[in-house]
């Protein structure tokens, strides 16, 4: 018995808790509480420290204009998960969190206030409009920052870094003017995709293609010297045959090798054009005859360039015809489409039209289609920064997971292009380079990080600034290094020192989770800059998390209508609901529905009533909380469930480790819930009801109870903080608990089978009771042939648990159960065991109700079957349609298995 002393600590420590711990998980008020508090008291701040590893990951930095989606939710989640994990196991974890200039997006934002205004950019001038872009960042820009905080992001918020903070601007200044230097920075004509509605260029990753249904038109190009004679040039986009300066044939083509160097009159404008010959030509596309237009698709530039033919550029920014295209001057480039196929047809120039589906470009942010187009920009030259990082991850050094995106990044970095880096917008970092405007317009660049006080040619003063801005990517590629203070600037001396230990402790980083489409625009183009300017590479792990869908696999998305607000679910459900739901769920891809985000709400409310059940049930004193099972005699002399929680809760946790340091995030949080919800609370609080009058009972559930909680916060910070607040263990928050210690010597595999035997016994008794139609409540008496002995030791140790958890009377037959007559029979782990049914039901009413349930199963399971094999079915129906009727159909397949042995394991 305790003593009265302790007996009076527990009786205090019980009302304390009755009367903080709520009956219900008011999850607004947890969360906001402990936002707060991990705020306030910096919780998360992380600093080099002598003797401790540290552990760093950068956030993708969002967009200033954005605000959370389900994207963000399932990326931010499993990077904290990582991070707390990190932290809980004794690493100076820091995770850098920020926000992107974002440059395109922003600006148009801006721009849509100004339209409402009746104005526009070019109204108000460059310095007002930067002024707007600036004071809207200070407005809204932290929108999503905040939202994250909800989501329980555990970011060393004091880091956040902006992409154009002043130090991190001189940052991208420098990186320009150190690759110029190099030679891989230059200037140069050349087809770039084109967006007119944002009037800017894209990187060939920023023009996403579409498939669209579009034509193929065969126009007639007649020859100089016979116009009664003509080719036939294949073509989508009739409209750019105005700037064609050449016709063009493979050199082999047995069709057209006599007709090189002919001379052909261009339809509509008359100019003469020639009949060359280029290795390009695929001659099973359309006729074999293709049109080239240097200035206005990518694959003419190069063979105009090859041909020495003259370019021609027949539209201004905004996609409108200019002069060059004579009668079509003025007009939109879609309007000028349909003039151009009306003056073909009336000339007697177009041949035919024929359904062509083809990929078009479009404009990433406003998805307008993309125009090639023929302009002076900006270029960094990709190969030489190439092979490093592609030699990195051929090595090993960095490693993708899920593995299969190592081809994928591969395959682009061997084929990679010059990246265009210029932006014709004016939110951004603007290019470090001036041009003489003296007299002598001197054409040599003058690449500086400050404007310089004159020409260092000429001597003019007269000078003027680029116009154009640094492509976004350009900044976020130095993200790993640029955010801890790279290069160390013109901060006071305390301030470049304490970046400098910051640079040379964190990084490299050690994980990066993003998503695939942006393995090119982002995650290879850090590696390249890592590699270049600090010689390391920026992190060892990459991640590369599913898409989140809906029910139906389509990608969430606005225009689609149906994203679902991560802050709605938040708000019904809980910041803990939220982040179980989606990781619970996760794998290549994510399908959800509102109702999924029921599972994560739930299972916080089974942990908070379980915690509160436990701790209405244990009064130990606040010095003998930390218990050290390992050391504990009492697991060791325990009974056979204690033992087996105790192992079952260390091979878990071991389980859930190797999940963890393996990306496996979702395989992790269902061994989490099957540990606490179906083997703590479902099997061991219910087998050890009536028995916390027991210390040593009430020790080792307290025990699993804390432990567990520990190896839930990662996944459910908030529900588990709370809890943690009233074990009364440490007066520090549980964010800085150390992980559960694994415990090898506690994990005893034969104790777990056992008590595994145990489990099946019950759930079989239970399970014939349901098949049979008899109340769950219902005593009957069992009998048991326990086969061998050490199956009859087991059976003696657990009979009282079969006895409450079965509701039975054990009976013991040593006959092998033979002589039973209309018993419903079953067996697990050797152990046979069966349920008399004769004075309890009517067999035989009971026998023709299961058989008849059975023939239903069997016709829906046929029919399920047959809309199955139906390949029309299965090309039209939504995803989720699909993956339900297969569902259906297995659940029906098993029920019948499952019935069927039910009848022929009845005793006759």
């Amino acid at each position: 018995m305790p003593s009265c002393d302790v007996w009076l600590c527990g009786l205090v420590t019980f009302l304390k808790i009755m009367n903080d711990l709520s009956t219900r998980f008011s999850f607004k008020d947890v969360e906001a509480k402990w936002r707060r508090h991990w705020e306030d008291n910096g919780i998360f701040h992380a600093e080099p420290r002598d003797g401790k590893k540290p552990y760093s990951i950068v956030i993708p930095p969002p967009n200033v204009t954005g605000i959370l989606h389900m994207g963000h939710a399932l990326n931010n989640t499993l990077q904290d998960i990582l991070i707390r994990y990190k932290r809980m196991q004794g690493f100076e974890a820091c995770w850098m969190p920020g926000t992107d200039h974002a440059g395109i997006a922003t600006q148009n934002v801006v721009e849509k206030q100004l339209a409402k205004e009746g104005k526009t950019r070019h109204d108000i001038g460059r310095e007002e409009m930067l002024t707007r872009l600036w004071d809207w960042k200070k407005q809204y820009g932290d929108t999503i920052i905040n939202q994250l905080k909800q989501l329980g992001a555990s970011c060393d918020w004091p880091r956040t870094r902006f992409t154009m903070d002043d130090d991190y601007s001189g940052a991208v200044r420098h990186v320009f003017i150190a690759l110029y230097k190099k030679g891989l920075v230059y200037r140069g004509q050349y087809i770039i995709n084109w967006c007119p509605r944002c009037q800017t260029a894209l990187s060939d990753e920023e023009a996403e293609h579409k498939n669209v249904n579009g034509s193929l038109y065969h126009i007639r190009y007649p020859f100089k010297d016979d116009l009664q004679k003509f080719v036939i040039v294949a073509t989508t986009r009739p409209e750019t045959m105005l700037g064609d300066t050449a016709v063009a044939v493979h050199p082999n083509d047995p069709r057209y090798k006599k007709l090189i160097g002919k001379t052909l009159v261009l339809p509509l404008l008359n100019r003469e054009i020639n009949i060359i010959a280029d290795d390009f030509v695929n001659p099973e596309f359309g006729t074999g005859v293709v049109k080239v237009t240097p200035a206005h698709d990518p694959n003419d530039f190069q063979m105009g360039q090859r041909h020495k033919l003259e370019f021609i550029n027949i539209m201004h920014p905004d996609a409108r015809l200019n002069e060059n295209a004579g009668p079509f001057k003025d007009m939109d480039r879609f309007k000028a489409r349909a003039k151009v196929l009306e003056a073909l047809k009336e000339a007697n120039f177009l041949e035919k039209m024929d359904q062509h589906a083809h990929a078009v470009g479009h404009c990433y942010r406003c998805h307008t289609v993309v125009e090639p187009y023929l302009s002076k920009q900006w270029f960094v030259k990709m190969k030489p920064l190439a092979q490093p990082a592609l030699k990195a991850v051929k090595d090993g050094k960095i490693k993708f997971y899920p593995e299969r995106w190592t081809k994928v990044y591969t395959n682009w970095m061997e084929e990679i292009r010059d990246w265009c880096i210029s932006r014709q917008i004016w939110w951004g970092h603007r290019i470090p380079v001036w041009y003489c405007d003296g007299e002598k317009k001197c054409s040599e660049p003058i690449v500086a990080d400050q404007a310089p006080a004159k020409c260092p040619h000429c001597g003019s003063l007269q000078l003027k600034q680029d116009e154009d801005v640094l492509d976004t990517w350009f900044s976020s590629w130095l993200w790993p290094f640029a955010t801890f203070g790279w290069p160390e600037g013109s901060q006071k001396s305390d301030v470049r020192s304490q970046q400098k230990k910051d640079l040379e402790y964190f990084y490299p980083t050690n994980s990066l989770f993003t998503a695939s489409e942006i393995i090119f625009f982002w995650v290879a183009r850090m590696i390249m800059a890592g590699i270049e300017f600090m010689g390391d590479i920026p992190f060892s792990d990459v991640y590369i998390h599913g898409t989140v869908r809906d029910a139906q696999g389509r990608k969430m998305s606005k225009s689609l209508g149906n994203a679902i607000d991560p802050l709605e679910i938040i708000g019904e459900y809980g910041a803990d609901a939220l982040r179980f739901s989606l990781i619970v769920n996760s794998g290549q891809d994510l399908y959800i529905s509102k109702e999924k985000f029921e599972v994560g709400r739930n299972f916080a409310n089974k942990i908070w009533n379980a915690s509160r059940l436990v701790l209405m049930n244990v009064s130990l004193p606040e010095g003998e909380r930390n218990i050290d099972l390992e050391n504990d005699a009492s697991v060791r002399t325990s009974d056979l469930p204690t033992r087996w929680i105790v192992s079952k809760f260390y091979s878990t946790l071991a389980e859930v480790d190797r999940a963890i340091d393996n990306y496996r995030f979702s395989e992790a949080e269902n061994l989490i819930y099957d540990f606490f919800w179906k083997n703590f609370c479902d099997w061991y609080l219910e087998m050890i009801k009536g028995r916390f009058s027991d210390p040593a009972v009430q020790k080792i559930t307290f025990a699993i109870l804390e432990k567990s909680v520990r190896m839930m916060h990662p996944f459910l910070p908030f529900v588990t903080e709370e809890i943690w607040a009233h074990l009364g263990i440490s007066k520090d928050c549980l964010a800085v608990q150390p992980w559960p210690e694994a415990k090898p010597g506690l994990i005893d595999s034969p104790t777990e089978d056992s008590m595994q035997t145990i489990i099946d016994l019950v759930s079989g008794i239970r399970n014939l009771k349901v098949q049979w139609n008899i109340k769950p409540q219902q005593v009957l008496d069992c009998h048991f042939a326990a086969g061998a002995k050490a199956h009859q030791r087991l059976f003696d140790q657990t009979k009282e648990i079969l006895q409450n958890l079965g509701r039975i009377n054990p009976v013991v037959s040593p006959d092998n159960l033979a002589g039973l007559k209309n018993a419903a029979t079953g067996i697990t782990g050797g152990i046979k065991f069966a349920l008399p049914l004769g004075d309890v039901i009517d067999v035989e009413k009971e026998k023709r109700r299961i058989l008849e349930q059975i023939a239903q199963f069997k016709k829906d399971s046929a029919g399920l079957s047959g809309r199955l094999a139906n390949q029309s079915f299965l090309a039209k129906a939504p995803h989720d349609v699909v993956k339900k009727e297969q569902e259906r159909l297995a659940a029906l397949t098993g029920k019948i298995q499952e019935l069927d042995g039910v009848i022929r394991n009845l005793s006759h």
